[in-house]
């Protein structure tokens, strides 16, 4: 069985308003079987990925299309017919937003119960090496380091228990073990091949492809 990290990305690409959601992040959780891949989800990932739904995926533009409107009205630049059509997409618009706010909660509470998702909390372990992990030469945010050593307590303690194949689906470039240019981060690629964690870009784990011998 394969065991893959995750965290707020994913929650945010999975549980975003509709028009937002990325496929892959679908895919990684309701088409692969539960037999075959195990996900791992640190806790505070659902919380932190609450707050950022529900901030960044306001409909705050619609406001800023109406005003146009109301400029281009007054100064024919836009016929009758079409600002009506535009003001009644607006409005759909927002309705649809709305409602994948409110859904948002049980959408998140629906992830809890998800076969093949374990979402752990962290444990006196992780908050220790997130204190240990402060001496290593990252330069990470306080959450980036909290989420680091959750994963890497965790990946310990699948590798004590015999699981070999361990990966992390990771978007944030802060916590990809290579830069912009694809120039490896030494200090956190020993990290996690400590672990033996292979890190992806992609929720598809397609790239990187892992090295020769992994």
């Amino acid at each position: 069985m394969k065991h893959v990290f995750v965290e707020t990305n994913w929650v945010v690409d999975y549980c975003a308003p509709i028009h937002h959601r990325t496929p892959a992040a679908t895919k990684l959780i309701e088409d692969a079987s539960p037999e075959s891949i195990q996900r791992h989800l640190p806790a505070p990932c659902l919380a932190e990925a609450r707050s950022v739904i529900r901030v960044k995926f306001q409909p705050r533009q619609a406001d800023t299309i109406r005003e146009y409107l109301k400029w281009a009205k007054a100064n024919a630049r836009i016929e009758g017919q079409a600002e009506e059509t535009t003001r009644r997409v607006l409005d759909q618009f927002e309705a649809a937003v709305k409602q994948d706010l409110d859904d948002l909660e049980p959408r998140l509470e629906a992830l809890r119960a998800a076969a093949g998702l374990e979402i752990f909390p962290l444990n006196a372990a992780m908050l220790e090496r997130s204190v240990s992990l402060a001496t290593e030469k990252l330069d990470l945010k306080p959450y980036d380091n909290s989420i680091l050593a959750a994963v890497l307590v965790r990946a310990h303690d699948l590798l004590a228990e015999g699981k070999r194949d361990l990966a992390f689906c990771e978007l944030d470039s802060d916590l990809q073990p290579w830069d912009k240019y694809g120039n490896t981060k030494t200090t956190l690629a020993r990290l996690y091949d400590e672990v033996h964690v292979w890190v992806y870009g992609d929720f598809t784990m397609t790239t990187p492809e892992p090295r020769e011998g992994w």
